[in-house]
């Protein structure tokens, strides 16, 4: 007897993906914690370095996106490591359709984001941070979009290292640092030269940074919000452009 599958719309397959990509994150909650120990080291070395008695209002909306981007943009990995496996290729012939395959993935990236994020706050207020909530929670929802974004970007770097391992490092390595420094998220950039203001104007990522430092300061409304949320909507639209497509290459 032949058993007819019952067809699925891209919303329940989005929702399928999704969960089966956080169930390693809920298993191994460790790896969270993990990749904030960077940041971590960061806040303490660098934040006793910047003058002035607002510091950490300054340092750690910074280092919450930084937890974003270096836990966000190295996720690819686990797409590597699935097609080395062979379990990607079982995903491909299953009824699921290809943007569900890009998009559930990218959307799990908003959970182990805001999980880091609350731990970094939390640890943070004993030492003088103010959590102002109201601006802290629009914060992740705009820094969820860009998430978003990242990590399908991220996923599309891995499909096109695909038995090329050290290329999707090679390549991660290469924009992380420069993204980072160009945001402005350890020194402020204003006393910087002239060259290198003009070229953090091209990085979406600094206008995420500025909304950031202003939403978790309590500035909901105000211009540097709306340019942190265009960034953010401009990053995740790009990346889930490319990343379907690249799927649906696959």
């Amino acid at each position: 007897m032949t058993t007819i599958s019952q067809p699925t719309n891209l919303v329940t397959d989005i929702v399928t993906v999704f969960v089966r990509e956080l169930r390693p994150v809920l298993r191994n909650p460790f790896s969270v914690i993990f990749t904030m120990v960077q940041p971590l080291f960061f806040l303490g070395l660098f934040a006793p370095l910047l003058p002035g008695d607002s510091t950490l209002q300054w340092f750690v909306p910074g280092i919450v996106v930084m937890s974003c981007l270096f836990g966000t943009s190295a996720t690819g990995s686990n797409l590597l490591y699935e097609i080395q496996t062979g379990s990607h290729e079982r995903m491909l012939v299953s009824p699921l359709r290809r943007p569900a395959l890009i998009i559930g993935r990218a959307l799990k990236e908003i959970v182990p984001m805001v999980a880091q994020a609350m731990l970094l706050v939390l640890v943070t207020i004993p030492f003088g941070f103010t959590l102002f909530p109201a601006g802290a929670v629009i914060g992740l929802l705009l820094l969820s979009v860009f998430c978003v974004g990242l990590g399908a970007l991220s996923y599309t770097l891995a499909l096109a290292s695909t038995n090329q391992e050290w290329m999707f490092w090679g390549v991660q390595q290469t924009l992380l640092y420069p993204l980072l420094l160009l945001a402005g998220m350890m020194l402020p950039l204003d006393n910087g030269p002239a060259w290198l203001r003009t070229m953090s104007g091209f990085n979406p990522l600094m206008y995420v940074v500025d909304a950031e430092r202003a939403l978790f300061n309590g500035q909901i409304v105000s211009a540097t919000v709306g340019y942190g949320l265009v960034s953010a909507v401009a990053v995740a639209v790009l990346g889930l452009w490319v990343g379907t497509r690249a799927m649906r290459r696959a």
